[in-house]
């Protein structure tokens, strides 16, 4: 201790970072990619769950049932992220598949290894809430 102040001891701060996530769904037959970025990739996979049954949806993971994750990347820098994406996007379909087999070789659906529960309950979902 020292003699005439007071010893300073924070105690440690809790930050929250966001991460972005690069991710790659495929539909059950495993025959569509889609590739997508986000910044929360739990309520995202939840977001393209909801949406598969919307008969008024036109997009892309919900008219090809495209709700499977199979591969996913973070980064710290959105930049970073959608640069990414962008790159993946341009690849052919085996060069894709690589990428997969680099974490997933077995293809396995990771959504319940991501959130805990699979198919979600409701529509909202995040780690720590």
């Amino acid at each position: 201790m020292a003699i005439g102040r007071e010893i300073y001891n924070p105690k440690p701060m809790k930050v929250s970072k966001t991460v972005y996530s690069v991710y790659i769904l495929t539909n059950y037959d495993k025959t569509v990619l889609y590739i997508g970025v986000t910044n929360n990739l739990e309520q995202r996979l939840v977001e393209h769950y909801l949406e598969k049954d919307n008969p008024l949806s036109n997009s892309f993971t919900s008219l090809y049932n495209v709700i499977s994750l199979v591969y996913h990347e973070d980064y710290d820098y959105v930049n970073d992220a959608i640069a990414r994406e962008k790159e993946i996007k341009k690849w052919r379909r085996e060069k894709k598949d690589k990428l997969i087999d680099t974490i997933n070789p077995k293809r396995d659906f990771l959504n319940k290894e991501l959130l805990g529960e699979w198919p979600p309950k409701d529509g909202y979902h995040r780690k720590g809430y």
